[in-house]
C-alpha cells in the first residue's frame, strides 16, 4: 500500500521563482545528456569567469584561524563598523555598528526583516517588476504584495502618485531596488525624495535594496535611500555578491536607520531573529572592510573598455539592429530586460519562448512575468558572459523570433 502525499505548506502554492525553476531543472536535465548550454537566467560572476578581488580572497584567508566559533547574532564588531563607518561617510543619519546586521546574503536578510514586521494580512508595496524574492519573502511571511507598476514607457521608474494610491490601513513598508534587477533602472533623487515624503506621511518603513549599487554605466549615478529619509525607519542592504562577485560567500548585511525609537521594537525583532540561526558566515565577514573601504574593482568593469561596459554595449546594439526587440537601456545592475515587439509579439507568450530558445538555440534565459509584471512580451538576461557570447545568444533569439513574426504575416495574409 502506498504511503499518503506528504502535504506541504499552502502559501508556497503562490509563490513563484523562475530564475531557478521548471526552466533551469530542463536545463540541467539537457547537460546530462550532453548538451552544451549558454547560461544567462542567473547574476552569478563567478559562473562566468569573475573571480572575487584577491585582496578580499587575503582577507579571509590571513584570518581563517579566527573563524572557527559562533560570532555576535549581528556579526563581528569589525565588520559592523566597517559597514556604519560606509554608510555614515555616505550621509546615512544615525549609523552605528549597532543598527547592522550581516546575514548569508541579502537574500536572507529580506526574509528576516519582512518576519520581523509583518503579520497576518500586512500589505508591502513592491515594485513591478520585482526580484522575486521579494515577493515570495512577503507572502511566506503571511504578507500579501501590492505592486506598484514601473512601466518601460516610463524608462522602468515608479509613479510616486500611483504608490500613494495603493497605500491602505494594512500597508507596512515601501520596497524599492535600486539600480533595479531586472530592468537595471537607476532611481533619481527627485523621484526617491517623493517616495520618503509618502512613507513619512503614512508612518511606513522604507526598505531599500542596494546590491548593485556601484554597478553603474556611462554618466548614470547612484543615490542612496536612507540619508534622504532622515529620522524616518529604513533599512539599507548590501553584499559582496555582486559589486565584489562574491555570490558564494554569502555574505550581505542591513543597516537600519532613522530615529532609534521610532524602531526600537523592530531593532529587537532583528536581533531576535539572528539569534535563533546563530550567526552568519564568519569567514566572509573579515572581507567587509576590504571591500568597502579598500581598492574600487568594480569601476574598471562598468567603465568605457571595461568588460560589463562592454557586454552592456553588445545588448543595446542588438537590440537597436532587430525590427523584433525594444530595449531601455540598463543604466545599472547585470541585466538586460528587453521586449518582444512587432509581428513576433503577437500571441507572445514568454514562458513558451524562453523554452523554445532553450530546447531549439540552447539558451536558458528568464521569461519577464517570472518578475510579477502583468505583460508577457519581456525576458532577462544576465550581462555577465563576454560581448561575443551575448552577440551570438542575440542571433539565435533572432532566428526564434523572424520565424514567429514571418508565421504571424502569413497568418494575416492568408485572412485577408
Amino acid at each position: 500500500m502506498s504511503m499518503p502525499s506528504l502535504k506541504t505548506r499552502e502559501r508556497l502554492s503562490e509563490v513563484r521563482y523562475e530564475i531557478r525553476g521548471e526552466l533551469a531543472r530542463r536545463a540541467r536535465e539537457l547537460e546530462a545528456q550532453g548538451r552544451t548550454l549558454v547560461k544567462l537566467n542567473i547574476g552569478n560572476p563567478g559562473a562566468f569567469g569573475f573571480r572575487a578581488p584577491e585582496h578580499l580572497q587575503r582577507a579571509i584567508a590571513d584570518r581563517i584561524a579566527n573563524t572557527d566559533p559562533y560570532t555576535h547574532q549581528q556579526g563581528l564588531p569589525v565588520a559592523r563598523e566597517a559597514i556604519a563607518d560606509f554608510h555614515r561617510k555616505r550621509g546615512t543619519p544615525n549609523a552605528s555598528p549597532e543598527r547592522v546586521f550581516v546575514g548569508n546574503g541579502v537574500s536572507e536578510l529580506i526574509d528576516l526583516s519582512l518576519r520581523a514586521l509583518l503579520n497576518p494580512g500586512d500589505e508591502v508595496l513592491l515594485p513591478s517588476p520585482d526580484y522575486p524574492l521579494w515577493s515570495a519573502a512577503t507572502i511566506l511571511n503571511d504578507g500579501r504584495p501590492v505592486y506598484y507598476r514601473c512601466l518601460p514607457e516610463n524608462g522602468f521608474l515608479p509613479d510616486p502618485d500611483e504608490i500613494a494610491k495603493l497605500v491602505s490601513p494594512r500597508t507596512r513598508a515601501i520596497v524599492l531596488i535600486n539600480p533595479n534587477n531586472p530592468t537595471g533602472a537607476s532611481y533619481p533623487r527627485e523621484l526617491l525624495e517623493r517616495i520618503v515624503a509618502i512613507a513619512a506621511k503614512h508612518h511606513l518603513l522604507l526598505m531599500s535594496d542596494e546590491i548593485y549599487d556601484e554597478i553603474l554605466y556611462d554618466d548614470a549615478t547612484f543615490q542612496p535611500l536612507a540619508p534622504l529619509a532622515g529620522d524616518l525607519p529604513c533599512l539599507s542592504f548590501g553584499g559582496l555578491s555582486k559589486v565584489h562577485r562574491a555570490c558564494g560567500w554569502r555574505v550581505g548585511w542591513a543597516v537600519l536607520s532613522g530615529d532609534p525609537l521610532a524602531s526600537g521594537d523592530f531593532h529587537h525583532a532583528m536581533d531576535l531573529l539572528g539569534a535563533l540561526r546563530l550567526c552568519a558566515n564568519v569567514p566572509g565577514q573579515f572581507a567587509i572592510e576590504q571591500a568597502l573601504h579598500g581598492v574600487d574593482t568594480i569601476r574598471p568593469l562598468t567603465a568605457p573598455g571595461g568588460r560589463l561596459h562592454a557586454t552592456r554595449q553588445a545588448l543595446i546594439d542588438c537590440c537597436a539592429g532587430s525590427e523584433h526587440l525594444s530595449l531601455v537601456a540598463p543604466q545599472g545592475a547585470l541585466y538586460g530586460f528587453p521586449a518582444v515587439v512587432g509581428d513576433a509579439a503577437e500571441g507572445f507568450d514568454d514562458h513558451a519562448f524562453a523554452l523554445e530558445m532553450l530546447e531549439h538555440e540552447d539558451v536558458l534565459i528568464v521569461p519577464g512575468s517570472s518578475f510579477n509584471v502583468p505583460f508577457r512580451n519581456h525576458f532577462r538576461v544576465t550581462l555577465l558572459p563576454e560581448a561575443p557570447v551575448l552577440r551570438e545568444v542575440f542571433a539565435r533569439i533572432e532566428r526564434v523570433l523572424g520565424r514567429r513574426a514571418e508565421t504571424a504575416a502569413k497568418r494575416r495574409a492568408a485572412v485577408a
